[in-house]
Parts: C-alpha cells; structure tokens; sequence
C-alpha cells in the first residue's frame, strides 16, 4: 500500500505568539494556526482556561498581566526565548467597559488603552526585534474592531483605543516593512463569543443580525480565518490595511 504524502499546512512550522488566546477570537486563532502546523505559544491572564486551551493545541502557556508593561516585556520575550523565535504575532487581547463619556474615569480610559493599545506596542517591539535579528522578516496582526470606524454610543474609551490600534499598525506597516515585516490589523464587528454570552439575549442577536447584508453575526472562525490569510505567504504584499470582518456591516 502506497502512503499518501503529508500535505503540510500553511503554517508549518512557524512559531506563533497570540495574547488573549485563552478564549474567544484569540483562542479559536490560536486553535486553527496549530492545526495549520504552528507552534503557538498563548499569553493571557486566564491560567486555567490559558493552560488548557495549550494543552489541547500543542503548545505553551505563558501568564501574563498587560496592564503590567514590564511584565508584558519579560514575558514576550520569555516566550521568543521559549520558541527559538517567532514568525507571526496576533494581538489579541483587550477589554470593554461599557461606559458614557460623562462617567468616564481616567483610570477606565488608562486601563483601556494600557491594555487595548500600549501592550501591542510592548509585544511588537520584543517580536520585532527578533525577527529583524532573525532577517526572515515576519507577521504582525493586530485586533481592532469595527468601533475603531464605527464606534456606538456609551462605548467609553473601546473605539478610541481601537481607532489607535489601527493608527499604530500602520506606523508598523511603515516603519518595519524595510525588514520584511507585514503589520495588518483586523476589524471584527459582533462576533458571537462565550465572553458575551452572559449578557445577549436572543433579541440582541436578532437586532444586531439585522445590521449585516448577509443576515447573521460573526463566528470566531469567520475572524481566524481572515487572519490566517494574513499570517500565510498569500498575504506578503499586503501591509497597512484594516481589514473589516463586520459581515458588511461596515464597508470602508
């Protein structure tokens, strides 16, 4: 009997650093890059369910708070160290209050954007650094969201730090495609994850369906596909971008 060839994945062998893949987008992107052949290695704040979700994939665990800047350094680099190197970072990781301008705190709108925005450049500076020593150049792909083109009322400090992931991928996209460096960020729109299922009810999905041509909220998969386009060779000409993944939603 003739064994059938080993197809290898679109990312076989690349070494993958996701933040926020514990769970949700971060989660099923870390999921699908390991079956794509990645070595992923997830840094969240969630050890249990973090720890698990490595396990079930194949890869490593690392803890991390990203409000924290000096841990987020320590451990980013603890986990470039860990994989030899990296190939393909996704930020994932971020939060939303709920919160109308008026009640606005500056301690939600610092914790927001520690989190939201200035952990990804702590993670990009560390990644990129290796792969500029490494000279393979790299993948940079960073979650946004639709508030960062169209953010709704009573949203508090979400669409502005998200319309600054944006802005801060594409300075990345500038200033490291010399080395070979893609940076591209991703825009979701309502994407049904086990985060938001305590508080939608079936009247909330049925309200926000209504908003997409094609009649229906995002799945995670819907969201790791996309970037997994960004993370294979297919997208190497392709820089800058904030790629909508709103179900047309939003169309610009």
């Amino acid at each position: 009997m003739t064994t059938p060839p080993v197809t290898p994945g679109r990312l076989d062998g690349k070494r993958v650093i996701v933040t926020g893949g514990a769970r949700g987008i971060g989660g099923e992107i870390a999921s699908r890059f390991a079956v794509e052949g990645a070595r992923v290695s997830i840094l969240d704040r969630l050890v249990d369910s973090g720890s698990r979700h490595a396990e079930e994939i194949g890869g490593t665990f690392h803890e991390v708070d990203l409000l924290d800047p000096l841990a987020t350094e320590a451990v980013t680099q603890a986990a470039v160290d860990a994989l030899g190197g990296v190939d393909v970072l996704v930020n994932s990781a971020g939060i939303l209050r709920f919160t109308p301008l008026l009640d606005l705190t500056v301690q939600d709108w610092n914790e927001t954007f520690s989190i939201n925005t200035r952990a990804m450049l702590t993670t990009m500076q560390v990644s990129v650094r290796a792969m500029i020593s490494a000279g393979t150049g790299g993948k940079i792909i960073n979650l946004a969201s639709m508030a960062a083109k169209k953010g709704g009322a009573g949203e508090g400090a979400y669409p502005p730090s998200k319309a600054a992931v944006v802005a801060l991928t594409r300075m990345a996209a500038l200033e490291w495609g010399c080395h070979g460096i893609t940076a591209n960020s991703l825009c979701p729109g309502y994407i049904l994850t086990e985060m938001g299922a305590a508080t939608r009810t079936q009247a909330d999905i049925d309200t926000w369906s209504a908003y997409s041509p094609l009649g229906r909220l995002g799945e995670t998969s819907d969201v790791a596909a996309v970037a997994l386009f960004l993370a294979s060779p297919d997208s190497d000409y392709l820089t800058g971008q904030a790629i909508n993944v709103t179900g047309g939603m939003v169309m610009h």
